[in-house]
């Protein structure tokens, strides 16, 4: 955890706050520190900022007086949309998503989706948001993705995706592509992108067809064949570093 995230809510007018439960045994069992002591805080969807201990209850938890910086952490340049995985491997998922980056997680039904995974407690957000707040922790981040659920793949590309990834330029990993994901990033980007992964076994012809009749770019990982969590990294870290360098 190298940013302890608070809510909102939980400061009062004067910047103040009180930290228990997990967060505050990082900051005495991990960070080892006592009253007087300073660390790094952010509030969830606002800004960063420092942290100083102003009390410490017998029971452990804190009182803190936060000093917050004057900007909010930009959003993320990427969208992903993914072919819901198995419940256990979308749980394992979510905090390296929300580490690397991503304004919108797309969860979408395929063909080689198993139907019952969209019953799977996973979906719900009381679940989904302390990992992905995990995720932010480890990052320094403060922007929380947001997760949408849709169960027809078709329906969301020919109704719902232009709403939700406005101004994108699009690219699918696809296995049997023959340009590698860097250069089709560096040659269709603009100022966002909305990448797309299927679900073990990939997208079939038809909805790789579907995809490229939607404006998507088909890009390569190269010749190994990945497992979707571990495609889905590795592509979020590759395309991070293309905009960035066409930023910087």
């Amino acid at each position: 955890m190298n940013v302890v995230l608070l809510r909102a809510d939980e400061l009062d007018a004067h910047g103040h706050a009180q930290l228990d439960g997990d967060r505050a045994a990082h900051v005495i069992g991990v960070l080892a520190l006592a009253v007087g002591g300073r660390f790094r805080i952010g509030v969830i969807e606002g800004p960063l900022g420092t942290a100083e201990i102003t009390a410490i209850a017998p029971e452990g938890a804190l009182r803190i007086a936060c000093t917050l910086d004057d900007a909010i952490p930009g959003l993320p340049r990427v969208d992903l949309v993914l072919a819901l995985p198995r419940p256990k491997v979308l749980a394992r998922l979510l905090s390296p998503i929300a580490q690397l980056g991503v304004h919108r997680l797309i969860l979408t039904g395929a063909w080689k989706v198993e139907r019952f995974y969209f019953d799977a407690h996973i979906l719900s957000p009381d679940a989904q948001r302390p990992l992905l707040i995990e995720g932010l922790a480890q990052a320094k981040d403060t922007r929380l993705p947001i997760v949408s659920v849709h169960r027809s793949f078709a329906f969301l590309l020919d109704h719902e995706l232009d709403a939700l990834t406005l101004d994108a330029s699009r690219v699918v990993v696809d296995p049997s592509a023959t340009a590698r994901l860097e250069s089709v990033v560096a040659r269709v980007a603009s100022r966002r992108v909305v990448l797309a992964i299927g679900p073990e076994g990939g997208f079939t012809g038809r909805e790789l067809q579907h995809l490229a009749d939607r404006g998507f770019s088909a890009a390569s990982l190269g010749p190994r064949v990945l497992r979707s969590d571990v495609a889905s990294v590795a592509a979020l870290a590759r395309v991070h570093a293309v905009l960035a360098a066409e930023t910087g």
